[in-house]
């Protein structure tokens, strides 16, 4: 790939995803595939104005290890170094970008009950601290090409030819072309025209049916708004948080969802795939679920929580997105879940909710954000998706016809 583009998109995260701010910290998370262009991002963050950049690679492999030979006891236990972590981004608030590339079957036969219990055991201690920065803080999820996620998208290549062709792949649908700063200001203008819309309807509950099976009604918060593209905290700093991306999502209220959705696509989710699945909703909650492929994983994920059976987000996109166009899979949620509509299970988003700056958090989640641990995408968008909001008013306004925007 040339490096002139590959700068171009180093430049469009630092600037636009991220939008660092001088003198602020930025903590990058990384796999060990792409180190040369971790390299080329951490020059653009610091010519952005980054005081410290502190970069952390991981490594599916030394994952599996750490599960398989140490103790439950030693797994669950947060060190103190960890949260003296945690402790200063949740005084300082540094920007945090993720470069995903994970291998999708990366963790394939890994311990899951023992994953767990190690999670649920140490998110206790975690989520105060996350609390403290939620809605306070830029960041991003961009994704750079691995060879064994290049060689489950393309199999028939060369490893060297399947990373080309994911790289020409994610700039692609990234946006960077000439001008890759201009294109994303005006995909985010069009975002939030559409998200105007939306909310200019007043909408109480939507309603989604497609040909197989899926026959959904969600309830809406009253004070709850649509977003897309860039975000904009309440010092007035915008970042995008997803490059790429093509929603407009909302944080339903928890408790209203009744009816059943299957998926559309595969999920990967803690490097497996779970794959022909359906949720069942009563009460807003899931009571029942299958998957032909990975159910066992389904499972652990509905159990993390009692709010990882509550829907978290509903995001809206077109199946004929430029994602979804290029006729490709990715196995990977970023990238999956903006080729087409999806529902999230779990955690919502309080920075849904309207003047949320001068709200507290409890008192958003008052209002219906549901709260949990895990925040999953799954893909539920069809050709013939269709989706009809019931607005206060009394109307009936179509939405999605065809997989597509109705208006």
């Amino acid at each position: 790939m040339q490096k002139t583009r590959l700068r171009k998109y180093a430049q469009l995260i630092a600037r636009m995803g991220c939008n660092v701010q001088k003198g602020q910290d930025v903590f990058v998370e990384a796999e060990l595939d792409q180190p040369e262009f971790v390299a080329m991002v951490t020059d653009e963050l610091y010519k952005a104005g980054a005081r410290k950049v502190v970069v952390h690679f991981s490594y599916q492999p030394l994952t599996k290890l750490h599960v398989r030979h140490q103790s439950v006891k030693a797994l669950c236990t947060l060190e103190n170094f960890e949260e003296a972590k945690l402790q200063y981004w949740a005084e300082h608030f540094p920007c945090r970008l993720y470069l995903t590339s994970e291998d999708p079957d990366g963790l394939k036969g890994v311990n899951m009950a023992k994953m767990a219990k190690a999670q649920q055991a140490k998110y206790p201690i975690i989520k105060p601290y996350r609390d403290k920065i939620e809605g306070k803080h830029q960041w991003c999820i961009a994704a750079v090409p691995g060879v064994a996620w290049a060689k489950k998208m393309f199999p028939g290549l060369s490893k060297g030819q399947a990373v080309e062709k994911l790289w020409e792949a994610i700039l692609s649908t990234s946006r960077v072309d000439e001008d890759p700063i201009a294109a994303w200001n005006a995909h985010n203008q069009d975002l939030k025209a559409r998200c105007a819309y939306l909310n200019g309807l007043g909408i109480e509950s939507l309603h989604y049916t497609a040909s197989n099976g899926t026959d959904l009604t969600v309830g809406m918060i009253p004070e709850a708004r649509f977003a897309g593209g860039h975000e904009t905290m309440a010092n007035g700093v915008s970042f995008n948080p997803n490059i790429p991306t093509e929603e407009c999502f909302i944080s339903p209220m928890k408790g209203q969802a009744e009816g059943i959705v299957y998926a559309s696509k595969p999920l990967c989710y803690e490097g497996q795939l779970i794959e022909n699945f359906y949720m069942k909703f009563e009460g807003g909650k899931v009571v029942d679920a299958k998957a032909e492929v990975g159910d066992e994983l389904l499972q652990k994920l509905l159990n993390m929580d009692e709010g990882a059976r509550y829907l978290g987000e509903c995001a809206l996109v077109p199946f004929n997105s430029p994602i979804n166009e290029t006729g490709l899979l990715f196995y990977n949620t970023l990238f999956d879940e903006n080729a087409c509509c999806h529902l999230a299970v779990g955690m919502g988003f309080v920075d849904t909710i309207e003047d949320y700056h001068n709200k507290t958090l409890e008192e958003c989640r008052a209002l219906g954000i549901n709260d949990s641990m895990v925040h999953e995408d799954f893909m539920i968008g069809t050709a013939d998706l269709s989706i009809t909001a019931r607005c206060r008013d009394g109307r009936e306004v179509a939405i999605f016809r065809d997989g597509t925007w109705a208006f």
